[in-house]
């Protein structure tokens, strides 16, 4: 049985409401877990998405701390590393076309992404318009929350 605790819910995905309503109870396998934790999260209220978002550093910054959520990120960022200043650049300059345009920072699952990868994904969702991002937005929330639930509670499924 796996009682996921509110504490790392929220490591996984920092949304209150969400937190309160996976934590406290039993699932049988990881499966069952992760489909109520897409099922609360599915939708993700514009106030959730910014409460979320703000537990998350621009891409290619790091967040300051020991804690879970800052021991996550930066694990899921490290892939993504570059010695490239004018790729770094170029980063930088469209995290600040992101956050012009939409009003927050960029977000994207970073495990398993190259940096060059991460500049397409951000040059590409520069083009959205405002809702079709902001559901992007809740998908990537979503994706990097399952992910952080099978680190934290894959073994003890398995």
């Amino acid at each position: 049985m796996i009682e996921p605790t509110r504490e790392d819910l929220l490591a996984c995905l920092h949304v209150d409401r969400w937190a309160q309503t996976v934590a406290g109870r039993a699932y049988g396998s990881m499966l069952d877990l992760e489909r109520a934790a897409v099922s609360a999260a599915t939708p993700l209220a514009d106030d959730e998405i910014e409460e979320a978002l703000a537990a998350h550093p621009r891409i290619g910054e790091s967040r300051p701390g020991d804690d879970a959520e800052s021991r996550f990120s930066r694990s899921e960022q490290s892939a993504s590393e570059s010695d490239d200043d004018a790729l770094a650049a170029r980063l930088a300059e469209l995290n600040a076309a992101y956050e012009d345009r939409f009003g927050r920072v960029f977000l994207i699952r970073a495990a398993g992404r190259s940096r060059e990868e991460i500049v397409a994904e951000l040059e590409r969702r520069l083009g959205n318009d405002p809702v079709v991002e902001l559901s992007e937005v809740a998908d990537q929330l979503r994706g990097i929350a399952l992910l952080r639930l099978r680190a934290t509670y894959g073994e003890a499924a398995a």
